[in-house]
């Protein structure tokens, strides 16, 4: 697909761009810049062009990888100290009627 052919979108997201186009001019921007974000909001929202086929299948374990990973990179992004952490357990003192 040549660049910035719209060839390959659907008649929804075609729609949905133009909609969100109207949107951003209301709110004063060029018409370049609406149709840009516009274009730009629609991919985010939709991954892109019409894919083919309908409901492309990913394999079980792409997915199990997939989430793995994810959690992996939240777990790098948070600070160090943001979790609670016991490093050794709590010993329990002992009571006065058991002495």
């Amino acid at each position: 697909m040549a660049r910035g052919s719209k060839a390959k979108y659907t008649d929804k997201q075609k729609r949905q761009a133009e909609h969100i186009e109207e949107s951003y001019e209301k709110r004063g921007k060029s018409k370049k810049v609406a149709e840009q974000r516009a274009w730009q909001t629609v991919n985010k929202q939709t991954g892109g062009g019409e894919k083919s086929g309908t409901g492309k299948k990913v394999p079980a374990k792409a997915k199990k990888a997939a989430r793995k990973e994810s959690g992996q990179r939240a777990a790098k992004s948070r600070k160090q100290g943001s979790r609670k952490t016991q490093s050794q357990p709590t010993k329990k003192k002992a009571s006065k009627a058991a002495k």
